[in-house]
C-alpha cells in the first residue's frame, strides 16, 4: 500500500520533505518511522490525515502521515 509521508522542521534533513512510500499491508506508524531510518532519539508528533495518532496506529492505503519533532514555544 502507498502512504504519503511529510517531514517537518528539523526532520527534513533526514529525507525529502514529502514522499510516497510503499509499505506492507497492516503497517503501523512505528513501522513506517523505522523504515525511514529516523534517529530514535526524537520524540515525534504523529499526525495521520490531520489527527494525532499513537505509534501503533494501523495505516491504510492512501493515508498521509505527517511527522513533527516536539515544538516548544513561549
Amino acid at each position: 500500500m502507498k502512504i504519503k509521508v511529510k517531514l517537518f522542521a528539523t526532520l527534513r534533513k533526514f529525507g525529502p520533505d514529502e514522499q510516497v512510500i510503499d509499505v506492507p499491508e497492516n503497517s503501523s506508524i512505528d513501522d513506517v518511522i523505522n523504515s525511514l531510518d529516523l534517529p530514535r532519539k526524537f520524540a515525534l508528533l504523529r499526525i495521520v490525515n490531520g489527527e494525532h495518532r499513537p505509534p501503533s496506529y494501523p495505516l491504510k492505503d492512501g493515508d498521509e502521515l505527517a511527522l513533527f519533532p516536539p515544538i516548544a514555544g513561549g
